[in-house]
């Protein structure tokens, strides 16, 4: 009984600093702002790798051809795409032209996969020395933007001097199984990366002088705003060639980088871009299955260890409190109180699916599920996207 106690007790105190963190990390957590391009604005390159995105890509294209800053390129490359993604871009590059000759736009076409990169590191590669701009903006083919979306990034950028700004797009989430699941990103993201203590660092770089602060790095693959001088010296895509979950890594290497002055941030973009991710269960399920024993490179026991505290905080209290002793359900019922609290202040701050919060436990089940269906993969045959077999390091 003890023993229950303590446990209980040591959950409750888990999920309060998860809640501090959370509310320390929204502190800092801006959102972009609408900007007027700066007087010599400098030369941007919007940059989309693609493959087999023909649900998407026209929305994508047509919305970055809308944005108002005078001074950018749009590349697209397709990679390799069965479907038809290229003519679609193809189609749109052209009737943009005939409406506006001065529009620089470009569509390449992806070179053979080399061995030892993943797919959509070595498309960004490709994208990269094609690039012209000082600014190199990488975006997803699921994404969207509102007209302003990359001169808000360049005020933003230039404001806070940032290698990498990386900004998190609103998640657009239409099945039942992308309700469940997806929102668990804004979950994980805000409860255990100290996003506050990045920024702490960064107004003061003697203050990581002599530590190893690689680990405090993370972003969203969906919206990287480089500093070109900032991708050059991280080594760009080709420093991270191998790793599937690549975003994450590039903010890494960024922040290894912040006790010599580089400067990583992480923001919202609620009110300049949207993204879809998967548009069923069985993609979330696969998208999923992709990233999740990737994202801890080569730390077999930081996986298990993670999911396993994440079990115990975000999904026993659920089934405990059936079982406790009657003198413990209150302190179950805390849990479960804070859980739900966490939830609804990230569904609210985030605009995600207000059902995902609300059957949390579901949610979270799915996603050990779908941990465990990724560790099985990595360590078999590996993990298949896009009609590619990927086996991360382990």
């Amino acid at each position: 009984m003890l023993g229950q106690t303590i446990y209980h007790w040591f959950i409750v105190g888990s999920l309060l600093l998860i809640l501090a963190n959370i509310l320390a990390n929204l502190r800092v957590f801006e959102g972009l702002r609408p900007a007027e391009p700066p007087e010599n604005p400098p030369p941007v390159s919007i940059l989309v790798p693609a493959r087999n995105e023909e649900r998407s890509i026209g929305e994508c294209v047509g919305s970055l051809l809308r944005q108002d800053y005078p001074n950018c390129e749009v590349i697209v490359l397709d990679d390799h795409s069965g479907d038809a993604t290229g003519t679609i871009v193809g189609q749109i590059f052209a009737d943009a032209i005939k409406a506006r000759p001065n529009l620089v736009v470009r569509l390449m076409r992806g070179e053979p996969l080399p061995e030892g990169w993943t797919g959509k590191n070595w498309a960004c590669h490709q994208l990269s020395q094609a690039a012209r701009g000082e600014f190199l903006f990488f975006t997803d083919a699921d994404t969207a933007h509102a007209p302003g979306t990359v001169s808000a990034a360049v005020g933003y950028a230039l404001k806070n001097r940032a290698g990498l700004v990386s900004a998190w797009p609103r998640l657009l989430t239409i099945t039942p199984g992308e309700k469940l699941i997806v929102p668990v990103i804004v979950l994980i993201g805000l409860s255990f990366c100290p996003l506050w203590l990045q920024r702490w660092i960064q107004m003061k770089p003697e203050r990581a002088a002599g530590r190893d602060v690689r680990g405090l790095g993370v972003a969203n693959g969906q919206f990287m705003f480089f500093s070109r001088r900032t991708y050059a010296r991280i080594g760009g895509h080709e420093a991270v060639r191998a790793h599937v979950v690549e975003d994450v890594t590039l903010g890494r290497e960024v922040a290894a980088l912040m006790p010599e002055g580089e400067r990583l941030f992480n923001c919202e973009a609620l009110g300049f871009s949207t993204v879809r991710m998967y548009r069923s269960f069985a993609e979330t399920w696969e998208g999923f299955t992709k990233n999740m024993r990737a994202v801890f490179d080569d730390r077999g026991m930081t996986f298990w260890l993670f999911g396993c505290f994440q079990a115990a905080c975000f999904f026993w209290p659920f089934v405990a409190i059936f079982f406790a002793p009657s003198s413990l359900r209150w302190v179950i019922g805390m849990q479960i109180a804070l859980i739900f609290l966490i939830r609804f202040l990230l569904a609210a701050r985030f605009r995600t699916s207000w059902l995902g919060a609300l059957l949390h436990p579901l949610g979270v089940l799915l996603l050990m599920l779908i941990g465990l269906n990724s560790w099985r993969l990595s360590h078999g045959r590996g993990v298949v996207w896009k009609g590619r077999t990927y086996k991360p390091e382990i």
